[in-house]
């Protein structure tokens, strides 16, 4: 069993509490990654305290918006190794999960720690996000969509709005110097029906790494011709 001394020492921080069952999940998680990292290149960081750090617990601080709470229903966009939608399930069970990445190695990993955790409520989906995010079954079906994928907020925005039904949350994971690309991308939040609700900078715990959750709530339906196909996302950016 992995060890996750620095989660633990961390996770009051976020205000949250790991019970023993939580604890195992975290642990056995961590064994699977490092077990499949070995295999196939799911993450860069294989360090026991970097894992707990910069995956663990940078996905945990999103508990701080307050909008991760019992029943709400959640899609995670461009998963790769489960971050944050596995972290998020393992500390609020009562949640429901779907886990979307383009690359199919990496949920094949995936469905077999929702098996070995004995999870519910919680999937994979082998997808792009602008096929996806057009198909009416998982078009504005969540109350939550949340995203630590590396694109600039304009086109993140473009690829994870059009999943959150209104009165929902798209969610952003950004490092801290976000300040420029929020004011960049604040024509393409309304055009795709959002706003920026909140920005809130949040130090992980046990680190000196500061990140900052960009809170955007939806107010409109996203118009029908976004997502756009092809590539026309990044080549000609909103």
């Amino acid at each position: 069993m992995s060890n996750i001394d620095v989660l633990i020492s961390g996770i009051s921080e976020l205000g949250i509490d790991l019970d023993e069952d939580r604890r195992d999940k975290f642990a056995k998680f961590k064994s699977l990654l490092k077990e499949w990292n070995e295999v196939i290149n799911i993450t860069a960081i294989k360090d026991d305290a970097e894992i707990d750090i910069k995956h663990f617990l940078d996905s945990l601080t999103i508990f701080k918006t307050g909008k991760i709470v019992k029943g709400v229903k959640i899609i995670d966009i461009g998963t790769g190794g489960g971050f944050p939608g596995m972290p998020i399930k393992i500390v609020e069970n009562d949640t429901q999960i779907l886990l979307l990445d383009s690359l199919n190695k990496r949920l094949k990993f995936l469905n077999e720690v929702i098996e070995k955790l004995e999870l519910k409520d919680i999937s994979t989906i082998h997808e792009r996000a602008e096929a996806l995010g057009n198909n009416k079954e998982y078009r504005e079906q969540y109350d939550i969509a949340v995203s630590r994928a590396v694109a600039s907020l304009n086109i993140l925005s473009e690829y994870c709005l059009p999943f959150v039904k209104i009165g929902g949350y798209f969610i952003a994971m950004k490092g801290s110097d976000s300040k420029e690309e929020v004011e960049g991308s604040r024509n393409a939040i309304k055009i795709l029906g959002g706003e920026l609700e909140d920005k809130i900078d949040i130090k992980i715990p046990n680190s000196d790494i500061v990140h900052s959750l960009l809170i955007i709530k939806k107010t409109s339906h996203t118009p029908t011709k976004y997502p756009r196909q092809g590539g026309k996302i990044k080549k000609n950016p909103l």
